[in-house]
């Protein structure tokens, strides 16, 4: 038997780093076997599918290394004879096993009303009893079906579920039986004529000979209604294995409700009553929209203009898609490694290892049960130790290529040697590919948009000693626009001689007042490679201003 993989997300959103560890399983478990994976978009759900999803899915396991062999085609990717991969092209397909089950009497037309149901779902509450739906539409007779069918009346398709126990074998969770009655008749076919998520799945693993379904143990129940379904369609089983869901590591479920919490406290801590705006100074969200945000935790902001809002705010959000994590600066290989751990584990305490080594050794019997605590320190640890093994080569490149999709001003802002000296000075302390930038935007601001705020190392670096670090810095400035060269060396060796005469040979007397002049704040790259990065005009200016404002400042407190 040839091992069949299938990753079938739904395009309703980001991939969430819990789907692309369910990519990642499916990938090794077919690569190790010389098996396939089939990449399917499970799209029929109109209200929450988007195309530009499905392509980010694409896009996102691509970065990861995550090759597919039959889908939706992108670049190499992609194609296959078990197509079409979108399941809104599949309509005739569903349509055509729908009506055999009807026929067959193992499905039927439904026309209760969203109130009806609705109503009996809240009797069955009152009665603190489950809710199963009580087979109404079997009480019409055919010809009352036919003649509301040809009326135009709205319907339902449900699935005739069998009464009998139903024994569910799973090989990360092992077996479980649900007693009869425990899965009602349920809808395979929604009124918009759309097949639900159940039926769809069903027939289009048996269609594209998937032999292994990965998926989370949230789905592990719906199993029980697949398994009926393929009995009545005569199509072969699976073998299914569910794996366990990702918490953060406080024990809730990792969720874009993350994000919207740390932008909620940044807004209430800072006091902030109105939407920031954006470049056109309009602001980002209506005032009724943000007004009802702030005042009811219930309710999120699109993540689209979460996003927009946090930044336009400074406020950092936590990664939960895979393209946050890209846009933060970690690598593929160090995020598919760390991910691989979280619900899997490779023996002999092994923690390090690559794609080509997870295919080599992936199998289900080493599927952890219980949910994965997704540790953000130790990923920012493995993803440091992996840029320090870099060679200065490899990580100029990396960062390049970063800085050209995420941070273009500083490739618009720097020339080649500049940009080379900040990845060369930035190298030893980057934890991720954006550190360079993110810590730095000094570098590239314009000289007039740097603040000084007087905290307590501004002010020990400004205004204590003897002579103070303003004092020094006025001498300092004709030094430096002295040079003829403006590079790191020559400024070296022009700064060394002025603390030679000026502070007694302690650089630090001179590189903190420098340093806080320039960036507006104690921390920067090394202070030579700093100042010429900038270049020379843009120190000057800097120092200029630094010294008109910090002049008026108070030295006391």
């Amino acid at each position: 038997m040839t091992v069949v993989t299938r990753f079938a997300p739904s395009p309703s959103g980001n991939l969430h780093v819990g789907g692309a560890r369910t990519a990642l399983y499916c990938w090794a478990f077919a690569r190790g076997r010389d098996g396939r994976l089939v990449l399917r978009i499970e799209d029929t759900d109109r209200k929450r599918s988007s195309d530009a999803a499905s392509l980010g899915f694409m896009t996102d396991l691509d970065w990861l290394g995550i090759d597919w062999d039959e889908g939706p085609v992108q670049g190499e990717r992609g194609g296959g004879s078990h197509g079409p991969y979108f399941q809104s092209e599949r309509l005739p397909i569903y349509t055509e096993h729908l009506e055999r089950l009807v026929a067959e009497g193992k499905a039927y037309h439904a026309f209760d009303t969203p109130e009806e149901l609705d109503a009996k779902r809240k009797a069955a509450r009152q009665a603190k009893e489950a809710y199963r739906y009580d087979r109404a539409a079997l009480e019409l007779s055919a010809e009352e079906v036919e003649a509301r069918l040809a009326a135009g009346e709205p319907s339902v398709i449900r699935f005739r579920t069998p009464d009998a126990a139903i024994t569910i074998v799973d090989e990360v969770l092992g077996e479980a039986t649900l007693p009869a009655g425990e899965v009602d008749d349920f809808v395979i076919r929604k009124a918009d004529g759309y097949p639900t998520y159940h039926f769809a799945v069903v027939i289009d693993d048996a269609m594209m000979e998937v032999s292994h379904v990965l998926r989370a143990q949230e789905h592990f129940n719906n199993t029980a209604k697949h398994m009926v379904l393929q009995d009545a369609l005569g199509l072969p089983r699976p073998v299914y294995g569910h794996l366990s869901l990702i918490f953060n590591p406080d024990g809730s479920k990792m969720s874009k409700r993350d994000k919207d919490k740390v932008l909620r406290a940044a807004v209430k801590e800072r006091s902030i009553e109105d939407a920031p705006n954006d470049s056109n100074g309009e602001p980002l969200v209506a005032a009724d929209v943000w007004s009802t945000w702030r005042g009811d935790k219930s309710v999120q902001l699109d993540l689209d203009t979460l996003e927009q809002v946090a930044a336009a705010l400074d406020v950092s959000l936590p990664e939960i898609n895979v393209a946050d994590f890209r846009r933060s600066g970690y690598l593929p290989e160090v995020l598919c490694n760390f991910l691989a751990l979280n619900g899997w584990s490779a023996g002999d305490d092994l923690e390090k290892f690559d794609n080509a080594f997870l295919a080599e050794r992936f199998d289900l019997d080493r599927v952890q049960k219980t949910p994965a605590k997704f540790d953000r320190d130790k990923l920012l640890a493995f993803n440091l130790d992996a840029i320090q093994g870099m060679s200065p080569e490899t990580f100029h490149g990396l960062a390049r290529a970063h800085a050209a999709e995420f941070r273009p001003e500083f490739i618009e802002r720097l020339d080649e040697s500049q940009f080379r000296t900040l990845c060369d000075a930035s190298l030893e302390r980057s934890k991720t590919l954006d550190e360079p930038f993110s810590v730095n935007r000094f570098l590239v601001a314009a000289d007039d948009e740097i603040d000084w705020v007087v905290t307590k190392p501004v002010r020990k670096a400004m205004f204590k000693g003897e002579p103070t670090g303003l004092e020094l810095l006025a001498k300092v400035r004709p030094v430096l626009e002295g040079l003829s060269g403006f590079d790191a060396a020559s400024i070296e060796t022009a700064i060394t001689g002025f603390v030679e005469e000026h502070a007694e040979g302690n650089l630090g007397r001179i590189a903190q007042p420098l340093r806080v002049a320039v960036s507006g704040g104690p921390i920067s790259p090394p202070i030579f490679d700093t100042l010429a990065i900038l270049g020379q005009r843009a120190v000057l200016a800097r120092i200029d201003r630094c010294l008109e404002v910090l002049s008026e400042s108070s030295p006391a407190g």
